[in-house]
């Protein structure tokens, strides 16, 4: 492929990035640039667009199109279905208030402290323990807001400080967060292999690290006192609903199930990610149907479950499908072969080019506001990366996909940065300038664990 299509494709990756920015329909954006740079392709001499094995329609304009069949099959049976079940699962959770319980029982010890900024930094360690089973960072932000919130004003935190602290990104770890399960597919790992084994140990120095820098910023911010604050919109109908004790059980059981029947655990047994988030939601109809003993509200629930599905494919899943076109579009037009003579050129080698790609997903993800559609963008291409590069496709999608949630959580325009800065009554610069120094650290931290971890 000539280097005047690579250039094209470049300049239609530049567009699609403006018009992305500029509030465009993401998923539509994606779409129309990849079907664009499929035909720059064409038009440039492509003789076979379609995945290796794939069945041609006998007209390569036609193939174009087909493309995106292709690609939703292949998403859709995959990646897509466990973020779809995990998605739901998570909703009903909500629903029955076992996300709430489980929240409650986390926070209340933090009570008996009484000093202030140790209690914010805790409240991080909790917030992060507790990502894997309420892996959404605005979910989560909601969730601390509406239980930590007074606790932390009442100790004496500022309003901006306590709402940077559930800002303060949810760095993407556990076997059903979207971005973990991407990277782990593009790995080729099983989701609670990629957890277990590549993810933990860089993430808990990373989290130790924000919760340390947290205490120090905020504190620090607070004595300025500088931060001009407006009438709050904290809704009472936003307070989260806290269900029996008991119930705080419910949403770690699909961890449970998936470390017990793995190969860490039962290995006679093993569970597959789908099928423990299934069997959790079964488990979780049966017990309200034992305390609520009312059929019919029982199953209205279930349905969070289902619902939770459906809104996620018109949302993450779709923008997945969107992504695989865009890549293979970015793949057709050389511009990977650009990338990797450019870092041939330059010697990066795996570890610059980790540093590299992780640069572009942070700006994606600072500008959007989302780590999913900023690691789903570019994330696809980590594998044809590492090849060219001889390293480790592991080592560069883990730190791809890491920094998806640091930059997430430094980005003005993230929905849990705008909910949260309107409930504390501050504007969403204010909270970016809190939380910025401790996902810089994070990232540092991040980056030199993966190297050490995977060299």
């Amino acid at each position: 492929m000539s280097l005047l299509v690579s250039l094209l494709a470049a300049v239609v990756v530049f567009i699609a990035g403006w018009a992305v920015i500029k509030r465009y329909p993401t998923v539509i954006v994606l779409f129309a640039a990849g079907l664009i740079m499929i035909g720059l392709a064409i038009l440039f001499g492509a003789d076979s667009i379609l995945p290796k094995n794939a069945k041609t329609t006998g007209l390569i304009w036609f193939d174009a199109i087909d493309i995106i069949r292709l690609a939703a099959i292949k998403q859709v049976a995959g990646i897509g279905m466990i973020i779809m079940v995990a998605g739901g699962f998570a909703k009903y959770m909500e629903t029955i208030s076992a996300s709430g319980a489980l929240v409650h029982a986390c926070i209340s010890p933090l009570k008996a402290l009484h000093s202030p900024y140790i209690v914010l930094g805790l409240c991080y360690l909790v917030g992060a323990a507790m990502v894997p089973v309420v892996p959404s960072h605005g979910g989560m932000a909601m969730l601390l807001l509406t239980t930590m919130y007074p606790i932390l004003l009442n100790l004496g935190v500022s309003k901006a400080g306590a709402a940077a602290i559930f800002c303060s990104g949810t760095i993407g770890m556990g076997p059903g967060t979207g971005t973990a399960l991407y990277a782990a597919k593009i790995a080729d790992i099983e989701p609670i292999v990629y957890f277990v084994h590549y993810q933990l140990p860089v993430a808990i120095p990373m989290i130790l690290v924000i919760a340390i820098l947290n205490i120090f910023v905020q504190r620090y911010f607070d004595r300025r006192n500088d931060d001009v604050y407006e009438e709050s919109i904290f809704a009472s109908d936003k307070v989260l609903k806290v269900g029996p004790p008991t119930y705080a059980i419910l949403p770690v059981l699909p961890i449970a199930l998936l470390c017990i029947f793995s190969k860490f655990g039962y290995s006679a047994i093993q569970l597959n990610t789908v099928t423990a988030l299934l069997l959790s939601w079964v488990i979780g109809v049966i017990v309200e149907l034992i305390r609520v003993r009312n059929v019919k509200q029982v199953f209205q629930d279930a349905m969070a479950m289902i619902k939770g599905m459906g809104s996620l494919f018109s949302t993450i899943v779709a923008l997945i499908i969107a992504a695989e076109v865009f890549a293979t579009g970015i793949k057709l037009c050389g511009l990977i072969t650009l990338l990797l003579d450019g870092a041939n050129a330059g010697g990066l080698g795996i570890t610059g080019m980790s540093a590299v790609l992780s640069g572009l997903i942070a700006v994606v993800s600072f500008l959007t506001g989302s780590g999913v559609g900023a690691l789903t963008s570019l994330g696809s291409i980590a594998t044809d990366v590492a090849n060219g590069l001889g390293g480790n496709v592991t080592q560069l999608i883990s730190s791809m996909q890491f920094t998806a949630g640091l930059a997430r959580g430094i980005s003005p325009v993230a929905g849990a940065t705008i909910v949260v800065a309107a409930a504390a009554g501050v504007s969403p610069i204010a909270i970016v300038r809190r939380t910025a120094i401790p996902m810089a650290g994070a990232w540092i931290v991040m980056m030199i664990g993966n190297y050490l971890l995977l060299n």
